[in-house]
């Protein structure tokens, strides 16, 4: 069973920038789909991006478009989310999580496994 750890968040100022890191044991993440989701005080948690299986396409929500780029490091065995450009509405708990079948969705109810979640607070 994959496991996912994440690190990488904390508090920066508006137009800063953060990596968020999710790293994975017990499985090799280049097998899965990992998608990376938020969720901000008051609103429902929104897909960010997604990396397919491999070296397949990547996607973007459209609020981060232009500024978050997710990647993957196969000798860390770990997926990253470099955010630029950060606004106060980047405020979120951030989630990693992978897709078996290996191919990205928006629809959080498929990813099977989850890191703890990453605190980003984008604040002056």
């Amino acid at each position: 069973q994959v496991q996912l750890v994440e690190s990488g968040g904390g508090l920066v100022q508006p137009g800063g920038s953060l990596r968020l890191s999710c790293a994975a044991s017990g499985d090799t993440l280049d097998y899965y789909a990992v998608g990376w989701f938020r969720q901000a005080p008051g609103k429902e948690r929104e897909g960010v991006s997604c990396l397919n299986r491999r070296a397949g396409a990547t996607y973007y929500a459209d609020s981060v478009k232009g500024r978050f780029t997710i990647s993957r490091d196969n000798a860390k065995n770990t997926v990253y989310l470099q955010m630029n450009s950060l606004k106060p509405e980047d405020t979120a708990v951030y989630y990693c999580a992978t897709l078996r079948v290996g191919w990205c969705s928006w629809d959080s109810r498929l990813f099977e496994v989850w890191g703890q979640g990453a605190l980003v607070t984008v604040s002056s």
